[in-house]
């Protein structure tokens, strides 16, 4: 698009709130975006310096502005969410959930039935949802046939045709889970009683139920019909058992919808729930996907607009953690304490827990995704230049001061590289130093790469504090190479993790992916460290038992290792089995040694 065609478009934006959507040449739309200010917000995307590729990118593809302009910021809020739904444009959060959810229907009919359906039919009767899980349903219809007996069946129950006995009662009758009304030994009266009050525990009010059975149990206890007070007891104690399990507030907390928001780089974690009369009635989260480094309020907004709209919420308050502008007359409410912030607390839960069960799902659907995201998380938490594809870590391995050794563990994509792993002998210290032993094998480590022109990491992770950071640091700018890689080091006591220069650790979250990926690494490095220092003494200790014997030389104790695996098969061997291998004389000279 021309300089001259955009300050033309932008001279004609209105300072009106209102919905934009931005074309390429050839048409197709690319965004749509609300404002409160049209003129303004369009012009800011091609009179600023972006911080972001994406935005850049999006910028230099378009071709065309159009404009729909509307009362009130919140009515632009409600279009842009329609048009992002409709036209799903490339650079738009991604809201994609295809699902259809099931909901409870009260059927407009004489003696309506209840049952769940996927379909919503526009024909008087009244749905109660939608609901996101099955197993929801399936409890509360339980829950229902369980204390008022309701038909099953299909028939038009008309006033004529039962007059005239077209109907039968059926075994549902004879089980006691109808009370006949084919053959009008049930009211029409009675039946939409038990309907009302059924209509208000699908709302969450348990109150009028629980009310009512109380008073019949007591009529019946003082007419002494005993066993019928004993069946209403049963049916109180379902609706009691039912309730504490779903009233988790205060009961005065009703009408209200939950919101809260998790994100990291690339995608948003919204969770929602719905309330009334102290229980949750609903509870649903969705994954949004980032296009353009949107804000967690931005996508909280649409988030909210979105599932109130999908979900039918008439809801007149929301509990949000931090302020948001919605598109309906609905009440804002940020909670500082009570029950009402635990209940953000909550929906804070949920959406993490729904956000740890999408990472473990992505890790094995989607492990490149997987991988990019642990990447731009290291970053982000380390404070690091670039992503740390290439890590490598050090440790020091000795006992005593005897064969010291170090060694060094390589991820790829945080993943374990073995082929790369290194072990190295210390050669220029003297005695049990960890401090040099650090500085000789890093700097023995990078002098090769770089001598050989190999990559090098984007990150140093050193087994260490503050004294093993400053000897590899020492190597690094003997090297030349101290600025070009990044180095922290890691305590193993409070897992603080150190930077050159900076005396105040820094403390990861312990369940961060991030400290995650550090932790195997330190591990992996102290595993293969004190693997190959213990194969060294034993093979130290086995060479020094066989080299002790006169005549028996590195050699000659290699060709008897070599056959017979171990001393102690050599100890068990005839003269003959050890002469056929090293010959007679120097056989014979082991053979008496150990005999």
């Amino acid at each position: 698009m021309s300089t001259t065609s955009v300050d033309i478009l932008l001279q004609t934006l209105p300072d009106s709130p209102g919905v934009y959507q931005f074309y390429d040449k050839d048409g197709k739309i690319l965004y749509v975006g609300k404002a409160k200010n049209l003129k303004k917000r369009v012009s800011s995307y091609f009179h600023k310096t972006h911080e972001y590729g994406k935005t850049r990118v999006l910028v230099k593809k378009i071709a065309d502005i159009r404009h729909i302009v509307v009362p009130t910021e919140t009515d632009a809020l409600l279009l842009e969410n329609n048009l992002i739904k409709k036209y799903q444009p490339r650079y738009n959060v991604l809201l994609k959930d295809d699902k259809s959810y099931p909901w409870i229907c009260i059927k407009k009919e004489r003696f309506p039935r209840i049952f769940s359906t996927r379909r919503v039919i526009k024909d008087g009767s009244e749905y109660f949802g939608p609901y996101t899980s099955v197993k929801t349903i399936r409890t509360l219809l339980e829950l229902i046939k369980g204390l008022y007996p309701l038909r099953t069946c299909n028939y038009d129950l008309s006033a004529d045709k039962i007059e005239a006995g077209k109907y039968r009662v059926c075994l549902e009758y004879h089980l006691g889970n109808c009370k006949g009304p084919c053959e009008g030994l049930q009211s029409i009266g009675e039946y939409d009683a038990q309907i009302r009050a059924i209509r208000e525990i699908l709302k969450g009010n348990f109150k009028d139920s629980l009310q009512s059975f109380k008073t019949r149990m007591k009529a019946c206890a003082d007419e002494m019909q005993f066993e019928e007070a004993h069946r209403i007891k049963e049916k109180i104690e379902i609706l009691e058992n039912y309730q504490a399990k779903s009233t988790i507030v205060n009961p005065r907390i009703s009408n209200v919808d939950v919101f809260s928001i998790v994100s990291d780089d690339s995608y948003g974690y919204v969770n929602f729930l719905q309330l009334s009369y102290g229980s949750i009635i609903r509870a649903h989260t969705i994954e949004m996907k980032k296009k353009l480094e949107e804000s967690d309020q931005e996508l909280l907004e649409l988030a909210i607009t979105e599932l109130r709209q999908r979900f039918h919420s008439r809801s007149g308050e929301i509990y949000v953690p931090f302020p948001v502008k919605t598109s309906d007359n609905v009440k804002v409410t940020i909670p500082k304490l009570g029950d009402k912030k635990r209940l953000v607390e909550l929906s804070e839960r949920n959406a993490r827990f729904y956000r740890q069960e999408r990472f473990k799902q992505v890790k094995i659907t989607d492990p490149d995704r997987h991988v990019n995201r642990v990447m731009a998380q290291m970053k982000q938490d380390l404070r690091l230049k670039e992503e740390p594809r290439h890590i490598e870590c050090f440790d020091n391995s000795n006992i005593q001061g005897t064969n010291p050794v170090a060694a060094c563990v390589v991820f790829k994509d945080g993943k374990p590289s073995k082929k790369d792993y290194r072990h190295f002998n210390i050669k220029t210290v003297e005695g049990p130093d960890d401090f040099a032993s650090m500085e000789e094998v890093v700097f023995r480590r990078y002098k090769r790469l770089s001598e050989e022109g190999q990559s090098l990491p984007q990150l140093i992770v050193i087994d260490g504090g503050k004294g093993q950071l400053s000897s590899a640091l020492k190597s690094l700018d003997v090297l030349g190479l101290r600025g070009k890689i990044a180095i922290i080091g890691i305590a193993k006591r409070l897992e603080e993790i150190y930077y050159p220069g900076d005396s105040v650790p820094l403390y990861l979250d312990k369940k961060s992916e991030t400290l995650k990926v550090i932790q195997h690494l330190r591990n992996e490095a102290h595993r293969f460290g004190i693997t190959f220092h213990r194969n060294k003494r034993s093979n130290a200790a086995i060479d020094s038992e066989l080299t002790n014997i006169e005549g028996v030389g590195d050699k000659t104790a290699e060709e008897l290792l070599k056959e017979f695996r171990s001393v102690k098969r050599i100890k068990e061997a005839e003269l003959k089995e050890i002469s056929k291998v090293i010959g007679q004389a120097k056989a014979k000279k082991v053979y008496d040694y150990f005999h």
